[in-house]
């Protein structure tokens, strides 16, 4: 079984250094970069134009960027170790709404993820803490502190249902927390080597973990049992998304390369080459008819939109 995906368009220099985090509303996508910007573009029109450029967003770079499920709420986290919270108005336009520090430490706040609804944010920390902040109130208090065994952070996803949050560690260690009951409910096993990303599936059911072993793991999240690895990558695995049915599962990686799993087949379904620098970020857009689409981002600065092709 294979799938055929076809370039729709290419926007080149569409950051003058490395595109670290792609994030999706229904009707853009959101850019975050190095250069301390972010970008938002069109994603209804033919030509997906650049509707709005957050200059300076962060001192020293943005390196995640995660917006909420009715795209609405986003969230950026910067170098110098803040984040900082973004509201669309009426009009469509992006504009701050609150900072979060949790201390004067640059990297004391790392990976980012937005509850479904945008009322919540989890975040990682360089000695393995994992904070949860409620946006729903105006101070954004801190309102829960998830201990593990002291490995830095590097990834961290919110399940859709709000029961979960998933964490991904430099010691290859994966942890799954019930947010019902603030315990830890998982520690899963099977990676040794940084976790440099991780993402549930739409149904809260799966919980698919990568980096450095350059193996996709998928684990059941109800159990915590390794159901399949998804083999491929030539490189350190950076980025993972699913498509809004869980059908596919894409991935980007240190190798340039973009894969398209299927979930019933287990197996890579298409690839496609971005360039020939890292490929940090890769994201599924709101489907359009019957075709599914994806936008690649990472070391060249560009931003490459794919549709799927009739048939395909």
């Amino acid at each position: 079984m294979s799938k055929q995906f076809l370039t729709l368009h290419t926007v080149d220099k569409a950051h003058p250094t490395d595109i670290f985090a792609l994030a999706a509303t229904p009707t853009t996508l959101l850019s975050a970069s190095g250069s301390s910007t972010i970008r938002i573009f069109d994603t209804t029109a033919p030509d997906f134009p650049l509707t709005q450029s957050i200059e300076g967003a962060h001192k020293l770079g943005v390196h995640h960027l995660v917006t909420s499920k009715d795209g609405k709420v986003a969230a950026s986290a910067g170098f110098e170790g803040t984040v900082k919270v973004w509201r669309e108005d009426e009009a469509g336009v992006w504009g701050e709404v609150g900072l979060i520090k949790d201390s004067n430490k640059a990297g004391e706040i790392w990976a980012i993820a937005l509850s479904a609804d945008g009322s919540y944010l989890a975040s990682t920390t360089y000695d393995g803490r994992i904070n949860v902040w409620d946006l729903g109130q105006a101070s954004m208090p801190k309102i829960r502190e998830y201990e593990t065994k002291g490995s830095f952070g590097m990834c961290i996803d919110l399940s859709a249902d709000g029961h979960f949050t998933a964490s991904g560690h430099e010691n290859g260690s994966v942890y799954v927390f019930n947010n019902d009951t603030g315990r830890m409910l998982h520690s899963l096993a099977g990676l040794t080597k940084p976790i440099r990303t991780l993402s549930f599936s739409p149904a809260s059911k799966l919980l698919a973990a990568a980096g450095d072993t350059r193996i996709i793991a998928l684990y059941d999240v109800s159990s915590g049992e390794q159901v399949a690895n998804l083999s491929g990558h030539a490189g350190w695995v950076l980025n993972l998304d699913w498509s809004a049915t869980g059908e596919w599962l894409l991935s980007g990686s240190h190798d340039s390369k973009a894969k398209v799993w299927s979930l019933e087949s287990r197996t890579c379904v298409a690839t496609h080459s971005h360039g020939d620098q890292p490929l940090w970020a890769v994201k599924w857009l709101p489907k359009t008819g019957r075709s599914e689409l994806f936008a690649l981002a990472g070391g060249d600065g560009s931003v490459a939109f794919y549709r799927e092709a009739a048939g395909g």
